[in-house]
């Protein structure tokens, strides 16, 4: 049975690279009809916060991916890690450190100074029955232990990794790390193993931040007797310059992306494509990407972020977008900016118009805008395109459109009958009509716009610029 899992920190906000790992292992358990879990590894005491917990389930909802089970909470689950670590204790696998941390400092200064890599040296690390005597000292007063794992001298721990193939590494250049501080609180490396180990994850996918850890968390595995999951470690996402991803190129938060007007169907494609590919294919739904997602078809190379094919896929999927589902959309974006849209019912008509000629959401919000509430054009568009003879033809349209059938093909032959009373051009009437109608000189088909704005806000606002 296929179980993955998405363990975030609540420590900030889901970025970029957090939702890939998420939408990874989401899809992995939906193309083989497993299980999805959402975890949340908040045993930071200091820098965990709830607003950073909301953020990652915010950011989880808006995207849709959807968990089968949680979210769990590994503060929550204290008395099994204690539990274990007990039973560590008893067999063996684990023993209780009293150095302090002055002594752990020096320790390393003294191993930097050797040129040596620094690490613990094992100084109460206990001996075995199979091993010489070590005798250890009497614990010192006023130290709280730490419980450290005790890590194999020797041999190898190795794994075939599901994206960059076979990793090893020498149990000799790992040293005994503490599974529990002095004060109880255990460590990253222990809770993640007891937490797959209950949960029963089969498929651990994450950033290639982790593969360190791995080794040691596949080391605890082995001392606790528990099957150990198989690993995937994806590649990191560099910005648009080739260096690190950072806030300046997609390292926000992934709300942000809603905020600035992006379709969730949009940053999903896009994530998907970072990293893994299906043949030629750029577009595609969910539901197809689930049904040809495998591990097989990540690359183990940094995948590259691009904001042009991000705002390119944004825009596909605008257009495709459902009339009534971006006049939502926009309403909400309009209250934000303190509009009440609710009143103008033709809402969706607008979306038909503009949603292939902008990039984003809140460039629609913003094309809206002027149909909800009649905006006043700047004092320089008004002198620059309503001239007097300008003028003269909007009294003649107006006079015109006041009993014309309000449908576009009526209303395109009322303006050229007006243009051609008038001796004019479309550009010299349809531009100035646009600053007056909707308060900029640039829109779709002139006659599409008044179709629907409607007579009675057609009228008014032409007779209120010409008065």
């Amino acid at each position: 049975m296929i179980r993955t899992r998405f363990a975030p920190s609540p420590t900030g906000f889901l970025h970029i690279g957090g939702a890939r790992t998420a939408l990874f292992s989401w899809a992995y358990a939906r193309r083989h009809g497993g299980t999805f879990i959402l975890r949340i590894e908040d045993t930071d005491v200091a820098r965990s916060t709830p607003e950073a917990v909301q953020a990652i389930l915010d950011g989880m909802d808006w995207l849709g991916l959807d968990y089968d089970e949680g979210p769990y909470y590994q503060m929550q689950r204290m008395d099994r890690y204690k539990e274990v670590i007990r039973q560590m204790l008893a067999a063996g696998t684990a023993y209780l450190c009293y150095t302090s941390p002055e002594e752990l400092e020096a320790m390393r200064e003294a191993q930097r100074a050797r040129n040596e890599k620094p690490r613990y040296d094992g100084r109460w690390r206990p001996s075995l029955a199979n091993e010489p005597v070590k005798v250890l000292p009497d614990p010192p007063a006023g130290i709280l232990p730490a419980v450290r794992f005790r890590n194999p001298a020797d041999g190898m721990v190795a794994w075939n990794d599901l994206v960059k193939g076979r990793i090893s590494i020498a149990n000799a250049e790992l040293d005994d790390f503490v599974i529990a501080r002095g004060d109880g609180t255990p460590t990253y490396n222990f809770c993640v193993v007891v937490d797959d180990w209950d949960m029963k994850i089969s498929h651990v996918i994450r950033g290639d931040d982790h593969v360190n850890n791995t080794p040691r968390q596949i080391n605890i595995f082995k001392a606790l007797g528990a099957p150990l999951p198989h690993y995937g470690h994806l590649s990191m996402i560099l910005g648009d310059d080739g260096q690190k991803l950072s806030k300046r190129h997609g390292a926000v938060s992934v709300m942000q992306y809603e905020e600035e007007g992006y379709l969730p169907e949009a940053v999903l494609n896009y994530l998907a494509r970072l990293g893994w590919s299906h043949g030629d294919d750029e577009t595609f739904s969910m539901e197809q990407f689930c049904a040809w997602f495998e591990l097989d078809h990540i690359t183990a190379s940094a995948a590259q972020f691009n904001t042009e094919k991000l705002n390119w896929l944004n825009a596909h999927y605008l257009k495709q977008a459902d009339d009534a589902r971006l006049a939502e959309e926009t309403l909400r974006r309009l209250a934000r900016q303190g509009v009440d849209g609710r009143g103008f019912t033709d809402l969706p008509r607008v979306m038909a118009l503009y949603k292939g000629r902008v990039a984003n959401l809140n460039e629609l919000a913003d094309a809206a805008h002027a149909f909800c509430i009649a905006l006043h054009p700047a004092p320089e568009l008004v002198q620059l395109h309503l001239t007097e003879p300008v003028r003269a033809a909007l009294r003649t349209l107006s006079a015109k459109l006041a009993d014309v059938a309000w449908e576009a093909p009526a209303l395109s032959l009322a303006i050229k009958e007006t243009l051609a009373g008038h001796a004019m051009k479309m550009p010299q009437l349809a531009i100035p009509l646009r600053v007056v109608l909707l308060g900029q000189p640039q829109s779709p088909a002139i006659d599409a716009v008044l179709e629907v704005l409607g007579r009675e806000r057609v009228q008014e606002r032409i007779g209120r610029l010409l008065a």
